[in-house]
């Protein structure tokens, strides 16, 4: 196996941050879902690209693709734990998209559409960005 690959796999981090992942996999998923199919009651691509337009994010059709499908596939492979860290680092940079463009205007709290929710994604992703899978996951499993 080349360095390159095998530095991309590895994970220092134990069983507490396969529970992390899999929670935080379990939740973009379903975000994704929700952008991506109207699963868990979302709008589906067509409702969500609409509304990504009206917040400025354009081609809402193109941004709603990226971000329902960055969300979904991405938290997939957080749940089983394969390429973890390039799946969190594309919902890193989702996470700082929507804090951005979207709650920081709004402060902290979720009472009033603040980024308190997003910032925790955030932390969780970037968690697994830096210390990789945990114990229990595919990446481990393959450099073993």
């Amino acid at each position: 196996m080349s360095p390159l690959i095998k530095s991309l796999l590895s994970t220092r981090a134990g069983y507490g941050l396969t529970i992390l992942r899999i929670v935080v996999g379990i939740i973009f998923a379903a975000h994704g879902s929700q952008k991506l199919f109207g699963w868990f009651g979302g709008y589906g691509l067509a409702g969500t690209a609409q509304w990504m337009e009206s917040i400025g994010l354009a081609p809402g059709t193109l941004m709603a693709l990226l971000s329902g499908g960055t969300e979904f596939f991405a938290g997939l492979a957080l749940i089983i734990g394969l390429l973890a860290r390039p799946a969190a680092l594309g919902l890193t940079i989702l996470s700082l998209v929507a804090i951005f463009s979207v709650h920081i205007h709004n402060g902290l709290f979720m009472a009033n559409n603040g980024y308190e929710f997003a910032l925790a994604l955030l932390g969780g992703s970037l968690a697994v960005l830096l210390e990789g899978a945990g114990k229990l996951s595919a990446d481990r499993a393959i450099t073993n």
